[in-house]
């Protein structure tokens, strides 16, 4: 892996007190490429978060529910320049938005960020018809570790309009509390959850 990423000009990029991150790789452009590498969790002892060595100078961060990116996943076509410049299509799979939505309730449940709670109900009230186009994606899932443990999450989490994850996707839009912005994202996930089997 790190041989294809060298040959295509990427490197380990580095934080912010100039230490390399190896689960981060970059190529400095134009444009400015990064690239971060996950990995499913395959063990008990496995933790959020934490990285996972995949060789001397290269790792990826354990992420639950990463392998239901590989269930519910949608193929797009990517059409303009490389970051060599050169005009290429080609069709990618990506993480579906039911995937999404379930590793978001899972990073905001482990870590409380505010972008975590803001993406889940973003995509939730923007995804299709809204959270019974998500739902409908979860469905076959419905009894996938991965899936009853974020409903645990959201339930909790985001048990009312007043709980930590409206709270914290208003603070993420706008630095403070907002009613409104409380209110539709835990309507969202209301209606998620309403819409997912017992």
């Amino acid at each position: 892996m790190t041989e294809r990423l060298r040959a295509a000009g990427f490197g380990p990029d580095t934080n912010d007190n100039g230490n390399i991150t190896r689960q981060r790789w970059k190529i400095d452009g134009p444009p400015k490429v990064t690239l971060d590498f996950l990995i499913p969790p395959s063990t008990d002892s496995d933790q959020a978060g934490q990285l996972r060595d995949i060789e001397n100078d290269f790792a990826a961060i354990i992420a639950p529910g990463l392998r239901l990116a590989f269930l519910d996943c949608v193929k797009v076509t990517l059409d303009g320049l490389t970051i060599r410049a050169e005009h290429a299509r080609r069709k990618v799979r990506v993480c579906g938005a039911g995937a999404f939505v379930i590793m978001k309730a899972l990073a905001f449940h482990i870590r409380g960020e505010n972008k975590d709670a803001y993406d889940l109900g973003y995509v939730l009230r923007n995804f299709g018809e809204g959270p019974a186009t998500v739902a409908a994606r979860l469905k076959p899932f419905a009894k996938a570790p991965e899936v009853l443990e974020a409903r645990r999450y959201l339930m909790d989490d985001f048990e009312s309009a007043r709980h930590v994850g409206p709270l914290r996707a208003a603070e993420f839009l706008y630095g403070k509390p907002n009613d409104a912005a409380q209110a539709d994202t835990w309507g969202a996930v209301r209606d998620l959850l309403d819409g997912l089997p017992e």
